[in-house]
């Protein structure tokens, strides 16, 4: 044999060598087709609605933000994880609305001043009026706004 002659072998080394590409490419689109799916999918999902109970219309003093605190129970698994997040809720004439109560400069916990009639963030200087908007500091926006309903003088809090 002639050391640059093309042997009858070298056809079928091409082939298997596409038929092996083949393969791993087929493994590399399923590979990449079951991690996306499992990466892309929850934010696919729809998130149920939750609705919590926040107290009654007859407890809350007219013009003033209370504080209540809502018990969310997620089930994580095997386990049950448990976030408690902090609304303000507002009742001015027949109107009701729930503020968070997460300052919007950098997400401290805020407080209602009953002397100012102000809710302040006790971190930067925060201020907001019982409307939520922002009276002085340094917060870029007003306090986020929370779907409030009432169903027979209850009050229910989405969350």
């Amino acid at each position: 044999m002639k050391p640059n002659c093309k042997c009858a072998s070298e056809p079928r080394r091409g082939f298997l060598i596409r038929v092996i590409q083949t393969v791993h490419a087929g493994i590399g689109a399923t590979l990449a087709f079951v991690v996306g799916g499992a990466v892309i999918a929850p934010s696919f999902s729809r998130r149920e609605k939750l609705w919590l109970p926040a107290g009654t219309m007859p407890q809350l003093a007219e013009g003033v933000p209370t504080a209540v605190t809502l018990r969310i129970a997620r089930s994580d698994g095997a386990s049950e994880t448990v976030d408690r997040r902090v609304v303000y809720l507002v009742k001015t004439g027949g109107a009701l609305q729930a503020l968070d109560s997460t300052c919007t400069h950098l997400g401290c916990r805020t407080r209602f001043n009953p002397d100012s009639k102000l809710i302040e963030c006790p971190c930067h200087g925060g201020v907001y009026d019982t409307n939520g908007n922002v009276v002085s500091g340094p917060p870029p926006s007003p306090l986020a706004r929370v779907p409030v309903r009432v169903e027979h003088d209850r009050i229910l809090v989405e969350v």
